[in-house]
């Protein structure tokens, strides 16, 4: 796997491509795929996140832990389908938590790469996954990757936001530097625990307010309802 990142985050990142854990990755990808396995989100997009969002231009963090495992679903952002795709259970709510925070309109799509242009980086703690088969590639050395990422954004971003939804979220709550940046903490979306206390956070209008309060520009959270043809696809 050589480095595909761009050259901000390769900085702080090119050096992982030659550790042992990601050489032992990229056998695994590969026996995968000579076995005939289907992987998403296709290679090209593995590291989409990192291409949209600079590390210089990062506002807000949203993990998510592995890419959707249905086809045409995932194209390398956490809580992103690719135009045409349903909106997914979890962001429904995130879309419904969004309206009652910032009267956000809710869309028909669920593609969120404007939000990524603006400096929201939506990571996957885990990069692939199999069809069909959510959490299949865990513990594979992902895990190890994006940790130096968020390690990476704590250490070098601009004071930014880190939503967290989650337990799995929240146990990365460790690598950030709380002395400068704002974590934010909440059940994960999903409808089996968005009731649990996601919704009432107003996470959104609380990162807008912190940006703004470091002299950053907010996040505008309305999605465009049309998606350009051709957007987001491999």
């Amino acid at each position: 796997m050589a480095n595909p990142l761009p050259e901000e985050w390769s900085r702080w990142l090119g050096e992982e491509f030659r550790a042992d854990y990601m050489q032992a990755l990229r056998r695994f990808l590969a026996e995968e795929k000579a076995a005939k396995k289907v992987i998403y989100p296709h290679s090209s997009q593995w590291f989409r996140a990192f291409e949209l969002t600079p590390l210089s231009a990062v506002k807000v963090v949203i993990l998510g832990q592995d890419p959707y495992h249905g086809p045409g679903q995932a194209h390398g952002l956490c809580f992103s389908v690719k135009p045409g795709v349903k909106v997914p259970p979890s962001l429904v709510n995130v879309y419904k938590e969004l309206a009652s925070d910032v009267g956000f309109t809710p869309v028909q799509h669920g593609f969120l790469e404007d939000w990524a242009r603006q400096g929201v980086l939506l990571l996957n703690t885990a990069l692939t996954v199999e069809q069909g088969r959510a959490a299949a590639h865990r513990g594979q050395g992902w895990e190890t990757f994006t940790d130096r990422a968020i390690e990476t954004v704590s250490a070098q971003a601009p004071p930014c936001v880190f939503l967290l939804w989650g337990g799995h979220a929240r146990q990365k709550k460790a690598l950030i530097d709380q002395s400068r940046h704002l974590v934010l903490e909440a059940p994960h979306p999903s409808p089996l625990s968005a009731h649990r206390g996601f919704f009432g956070t107003r996470h959104f209008s609380r990162a807008n307010a912190f940006l703004a309060a470091q002299g950053r520009e907010p996040i505008v959270w309305q999605l465009p309802e049309k998606v350009s043809p051709g957007r987001g696809q491999a």
